[in-house]
């Protein structure tokens, strides 16, 4: 073997040996289980509301006021929700503002606030129709004693002035009224008090009927908007 055939041999030896330890170019396989839990591990986790988030507390003496139904631009309103009559109503009450008569006895309360529709716009001349217990909580069956019936000005107003209504066994105190858009249907329902013991065990009462009200010099100032249908 000459020299230059002895070089070739070595040459070619050292090419399959670089060949045999090259790292291979053919894609490792991966599999779907390596897939799913790459994709998972990009989210980003999802937040959750702790265990420890307090809660609001709901008050069984807490209303949607009607008084706020109507304002803020809103344009409808749920109608107020009708209650009995009860056995004490007088038909032809007389047409007065005040049923409070000077040295009635019991807490002088005066209530305002309007009549709307369900539109939210108020309703002028709309029929009120008021009836209820005295201090003592007796009804007057014989005549008109807290007793009357009104009609809103051309604003959709009322002003009521009246006594706080005594508590009799089974009831709460209330104010019963009937209300009347004109040649709309006639609504009857009650309007009640906040923080009277008796509301919690009373069956009738709705705390969506509850007056707002606030002390004055005069007696209680009270705050109420009627929402009825107009037809």
């Amino acid at each position: 073997m000459n020299q230059r055939t002895f070089l070739s041999m070595i040459v070619f030896i050292g090419i399959i040996v670089l060949t045999a330890c090259a790292p291979s170019a053919t894609p490792q396989a991966v599999s779907p289980t390596a897939v799913e839990d790459a994709t998972v591990s990009t989210v980003a986790p999802t937040m959750e509301v702790s265990a420890t988030t307090p809660v609001q507390a709901v008050n069984t003496e807490t209303r949607m006021d009607p008084n706020l139904e109507c304002s803020a631009g809103k344009t409808s309103a749920n109608a107020i929700i009708e209650l009995t009559e009860g056995p004490y109503y007088t038909a032809n009450s007389p047409e007065r503002t005040s049923l409070y008569e000077e040295g009635m006895p019991g807490t002088k309360l005066t209530v305002t606030g309007y009549v709307y529709d369900m539109n939210c716009q108020p309703i002028a001349n709309a029929w009120l129709d008021f009836w209820q217990a005295d201090a003592n909580g007796t009804y007057d069956n014989s005549g008109y004693t807290l007793r009357g019936h009104q009609y809103t000005n051309a604003n959709g107003r009322y002003e009521l002035v009246t006594v706080v209504p005594g508590i009799y066994p089974g009831r709460t105190e209330h104010i019963h009224f009937k209300v009347q858009a004109p040649n709309g249907k006639i609504i009857t329902s009650q309007l009640f008090f906040p923080g009277v013991t008796q509301n919690g065990s009373d069956g009738i009462y709705d705390a969506s009927l509850l007056i707002s009200l606030q002390e004055t010099s005069d007696g209680l100032l009270g705050q109420y908007n009627f929402i009825v249908p107009a037809q």
